[in-house]
């Protein structure tokens, strides 16, 4: 958490509102849940992804206002300081879905942040970082990041465009932002008022195929809420059951070829930050539960 700025729309607020609700249905179900607090991502991690002037711009709270009007809201020390753990969120979630099967990162997926410059209140790549961390790591040969996101993962599209190792899919309200798409590898463009029986028939058709022809190490799944039918910046009209059915297809299509499957918060909007945090709440509680039917890593060594 941060202090939120002064100036900007963005609300912070949802993001504890999340731990809250979690810890909330932990204790009343019984349901384990382990928190981890993660570094912050090292400088030279980011630079990796993004332009070192930009970063250096981001680290000391020195954005150009220019950038800052594109991002959503002004970069304050805190905010600072708070991208640099998001980041690093991200790449721990990753390497403990590698244990576990799946970790989620309660917060980032910031997947419209370019190289020089953040974008549609995000930052920095959370995604992208990871993604090329755990490749130059040695942790993975090939990612996969899933986008189902109602936005288009733009940023992360034009980052990891031209890598073989890291395959970009994305579900996204075709007449959403942004205006100018960029190229991922697989693009479905749904049109406004999409339902949970269209949505789930394109990512039925589309992600077997990519998780059997891409055979990757990983799949880094960006889970925004934002598709639902009552998101304040949303087009497509999916119930709180078809969230579940999606994330449950995305964590058991991925598991079931052993794959693990690290997720990040990604958009959900509204007047009230409660319904929101549900949401996520409930998108994580739905992926925790389908990862529970497989066996986890170290189960695995143990066959």
């Amino acid at each position: 958490m941060a202090p939120a700025p002064t100036r900007g729309t963005f609300r912070f607020d949802k993001y504890m509102l999340v731990m809250v609700a979690l810890r909330e249905w932990s204790r009343e179900s019984g349901y384990p849940l382990a928190e981890h607090a993660p570094e912050p991502a090292p400088r030279q991690w980011l630079e990796a992804v993004h332009c070192p002037d930009y970063v250096d711009e981001v680290l000391r709270a020195d954005v150009p206002r220019a950038k800052e009007r594109r991002i959503g809201f002004p970069v304050t020390p805190h905010i600072a300081q708070r991208v640099r753990h998001t980041n690093g969120g991200t790449w721990l979630a990753a390497k403990l879905a590698m244990e576990h099967g799946y970790a989620a990162n309660s917060a980032a997926g910031s997947h419209h942040a370019l190289h020089d410059t953040g974008a549609g209140y995000c930052v920095f790549n959370d995604l992208a970082v990871a993604a090329n961390r755990l490749i130059a790591g040695g942790d993975a040969r090939r990612v996969l990041i899933v986008d189902c996101d109602v936005h288009q993962g733009d940023g992360t599209a034009s980052l990891m465009a031209g890598r073989e190792d890291v395959f970009t899919l994305s579900l996204h309200a075709e007449k959403n932002f942004p205006v100018r798409k960029a190229r991922s590898s697989c693009d479905i463009a749904l049109p406004d008022g999409t339902g949970d029986e269209a949505y789930l028939a394109e990512l039925e058709t589309h992600l077997p195929r990519i998780l059997d022809s891409f055979a990757p190490d990983i799949v880094l799944y960006q889970a925004g809420v934002d598709p639902h039918e009552d998101d304040r910046l949303g087009r497509l009209a999916l119930t709180g059951e078809g969230l579940a059915a999606r994330d449950r297809f995305v964590v058991g299509e991925a598991r079931r070829r052993a794959i693990p499957v690290a997720s990040a918060l990604g958009g959900g909007y509204g007047s009230d930050p409660r319904v929101v945090a549900e949401r996520h709440a409930a998108s994580m509680i739905a992926m925790a539960r389908e990862n529970a039917g497989y066996p986890a890593a170290a189960e695995l060594e143990t066959i």
